[in-house]
């Protein structure tokens, strides 16, 4: 994945989208941690450390001779990392400007590998986790939390169907979303399939959770601020105008809180080399 490649983009205000996402994914982050069961003398190499939100967990449960090896294809949110991780925790922090869908060096000595919502910016991931299962040494253990905006929507489409109309915007963000993954070849439901995945691929000790997101403000805010980062894109791709956004904005603005099924979700998935 290179760093023009990256769907939900690179700037400051994709940083301030990613701090409040990782509000969303601390319970399933700190579950993905504690299935790893890491060492305080752990050499952790992340994927797609973007500004440090995972990576900040990470140091936190690491001694003074442990390491954070932040792979990721922006300089920009590595500096970013760099600055936000300086008190952390007693680990160190190295960041590596790299496509993390070439493995390279930076994966020597490795006894975890992560990676927190970035399988799915990989085209065909699993191409890469068959790589990553030849290049790692035995032992390794191995985890990923990915998102999908795929599974709940067969709920969402049944509710929507049968007595609640109001949940349309969901349905076209979730929609949208797909469709915008699918545009640039990469892999939306990476996420779905991935334990099997790796079970074909001959990794051990497999295992799955599915941790499902209640459609919060916070929630809301997150979908708006991503309409608005690749509002251009849907635009190019002709998925959704500049003008419909404006109107999915106001109609999940007015979406009644509290009485809303998931629109997506997280899958939990570790494993040992």
């Amino acid at each position: 994945m290179s760093e023009v490649d990256y769907v939900l983009g690179q700037s400051e205000r994709a940083a301030r989208r990613l701090e409040l996402q990782d509000k969303h994914f601390a319970a399933p982050s700190e579950s993905l941690l504690d299935g790893l069961a890491l060492r305080p003398h752990d050499r952790v190499v992340e994927l797609g450390c973007g500004p440090g939100g995972l990576t900040k967990r990470i140091l936190k449960r690491l001694g003074s001779t442990g390491v954070v090896v932040g792979v990721d294809a922006s300089a920009g949110l590595l500096e970013q990392a760099k600055q936000a991780l300086g008190n952390a925790g007693s680990g160190r922090f190295e960041p590596v400007q790299a496509d993390i869908s070439k493995p390279g060096s930076w994966l020597d000595g490795a006894d975890v590998l992560l990676g927190r919502a970035v399988l799915h910016h990989v085209p065909i991931a699993e191409f890469l986790l068959g790589r990553l299962r030849a290049t790692l040494r035995p032992g390794t253990r191995v985890g990923f939390l990915e998102p999908d905006f795929r599974r709940p929507l067969a709920h969402l489409a049944y509710r929507e169907s049968t007595g609640r109309p109001e949940l349309a915007p969901l349905l076209v963000f979730a929609k949208a979303i797909n469709d915008l993954y699918s545009a640039w070849r990469i892999s939306p439901a990476v996420g779905a399939s991935l334990a099997q995945t790796m079970e074909d691929a001959g990794y051990s000790n497999v295992r799955h959770a599915w941790h499902p997101f209640a459609t919060d403000e916070s929630v809301i805010e997150n979908m708006q601020m991503i309409y608005d980062e690749v509002r251009d894109t849907f635009a190019s791709l002709e998925i959704i105008t500049p003008g419909e956004i404006e109107e999915e904005k106001k109609r999940l603005a007015a979406l009644p809180v509290g009485t809303l099924p998931p629109v997506w979700g997280l899958h939990e998935v570790t494993a040992v080399v």
